[in-house]
């Protein structure tokens, strides 16, 4: 972290507590509430409320608001989330302090997942009937991983992120991930998902497609799998979804092909029966994407009653301009790591 010696004093001492240094540690694991907080810290909710007021205004970590919940994680700025990672990496997990708090927030997270269990058995039916209608989802995957490539990169917002399995699947890759959904319940799904696949660089917000809490020009890779059907105006969540890209970041959209089966938008409340490659493309271009790609998956069996899954690449016409102060020390680690 780059700052002013005096303000790095402040986050010092804001961090130099063993409570507060336990709560680092545990937010380094996943977004938690106060309550979460309370029950595995074992200490009054005002005392980890002030705790939280101090770690937030040195900046180390995060709030956000999800219905009468309130979520904190590490900080969303890079500097600040790899300070915080650093600091709690040097932290021995056999101490039993932290064996103890482990063990409580292993407890909170199987309380999820028994939450989520419950919600996917509840809608395990409706999901099964559309799942039915086309290819399956591993084939789209592969897909997906194939199409954005090895090469890690910085950060990934997935804009209705459902059961969270994008992020699961591009986790090997992105620094940090952000999930956003409007569902309450599917947010639950989603935490559960990520938790029990061990992923800790990532997190999940409410928050409306058409108005994400996030910042712009912040991200790498977004993704809306099998959203736009459900919106009334999927012109304007791609020029959303295109302000929050860095210069050359590519936008995938995965959805249906045109069909006729009204019984999806009578009884799954689909608002569209599907997109042409004229439509995204000109989405795309009116949002300033480039249209580099578009990928087909025809359903098994074909016919009328099945679905076409497509997917569709844009990437962000703006040219990333890179630092040379950073590629200049990214070249001297580079040394640096060869010779040691």
């Amino acid at each position: 972290m780059h700052v002013a010696l005096d303000m790095m004093v402040d986050i010092l001492k804001a961090a130099a507590e063993s409570s507060r240094l336990r709560i680092l540690a545990l937010l380094s694991r996943g977004d938690l509430t106060v309550s979460d907080l309370t029950e595995i810290l074992g200490q009054s909710q005002p005392r980890v409320s002030r705790h939280l007021k101090l770690l937030l205004e040195a900046g180390l970590i995060g709030r956000y608001q999800e219905g009468s919940w309130a979520f904190f994680r590490l900080s969303d700025a890079d500097s600040a989330r790899d300070f915080v990672l650093r600091l709690v990496s040097g932290i021995r997990d056999a101490d039993p302090q932290v064996e103890r708090d482990l063990e409580r927030l292993a407890a909170v997270k199987r309380r999820r997942q028994e939450r989520a269990t419950a919600y996917f058995r509840e809608n395990a039916a409706s999901w099964d009937q559309i799942r039915s209608l086309h290819v399956p989802d591993r084939a789209v995957e592969a897909a997906l991983l194939k199409l954005v490539g090895k090469r890690p990169f910085q950060s990934m917002l997935d804009l209705g992120t459902g059961t969270g399995r994008v992020l699961e699947i591009f986790a090997p890759l992105y620094r940090r991930g952000v999930g956003i959904d409007l569902s309450r319940e599917m947010l639950a799904v989603a935490r559960a998902n990520l938790d029990k696949a061990g992923i800790a660089n990532v997190q999940v917000r409410q928050g409306d497609i058409f108005s994400p809490p996030v910042e712009r020009d912040a991200f790498d890779l977004v993704t809306m799998h099998q959203v736009l059907h459900y919106l009334d105006d999927p012109a304007r969540a791609i020029g959303e979804a295109a302000r929050l890209l860095r210069p050359s970041g590519r936008l995938v959209i995965v959805d249906f092909a045109p069909h006729k089966l009204e019984f999806l938008r009578e009884e799954h409340a689909h608002q569209r029966l599907g997109f042409s490659d004229r439509q995204i493309g000109d989405w795309f271009a009116e949002a300033g994407l480039d249209l580099e790609e578009v990928q087909d998956f025809e359903p098994r069996g074909g016919g009328e009653e099945r679905l076409t899954v497509k997917l569709w690449l844009g990437r962000d016409r703006r040219l990333l301009i890179a630092d040379p102060a950073s590629d200049a020390q990214q070249a001297a680690m580079r040394q640096f790591g060869e010779t040691a």
